[in-house]
């Protein structure tokens, strides 16, 4: 099997589709988008959008005023540049100013390898509590709720299971 069988595998188990439109894979850039809603404040919520770009950055497309660099990033070379000072014995001060960069992967494969593991730890792992219809059940919330099924049952409770998606998960 290929990388790139594997790849578009993994993205059809995880729900993963490809949003990409003509203007943007004539330009080299490839949307994804995953079945898994932002969760913001004002409820707006819309589903998270990744990108993979030709320059070798991974973008988060909707994070509102600002997509995002999902790259690596490194500290990158050291500039110094005279301050205009000197020191006691008359020599120039220098200050140094260093920033960080993105690490960019210049292949396209690579890049999709890169979201779905980036996808996958950092959406779909941190909004496990979340369900599909994008409410999302902080751990507290849930914790509270096993805690007063408990006492409801007089310490009674073996077994707790949900339905999600005709699935059934046991939770204790």
């Amino acid at each position: 099997m290929s990388r790139e069988s594997k790849i578009i595998e993994q993205m059809e188990l995880l729900g993963i589709q490809d949003v990409t439109t003509n203007r943007q894979r004539k330009n080299g850039t490839v949307v994804w988008r995953l079945p898994i809603k932002n969760n913001w404040p004002q409820g707006s919520a819309s589903y998270i959008e990744v990108a993979s770009f030709a320059s070798g950055y991974v973008r988060n497309q909707n994070s509102g005023y600002s997509n995002y660099q999902l790259n690596k990033r490194i500290d990158g070379e050291p500039e110094y540049f005279d301050s205009g000072r000197k020191d006691s014995m008359g020599r120039p001060l220098y200050t140094q100013f260093s920033t960080r960069t993105c690490i960019l992967i210049p292949k396209e494969i690579d890049r999709l390898e890169y979201l779905i593991k980036y996808c996958v730890k950092n959406y779909y792992i941190k909004h496990a509590n979340q369900v599909s219809n994008g409410d999302f059940y902080p751990k507290w919330m849930y914790d509270n709720r096993v805690a007063e099924a408990e006492l409801e049952s007089n310490g009674a409770l073996q077994q707790l299971s949900v339905t999600v998606n005709n699935e059934r998960y046991s939770i204790i």
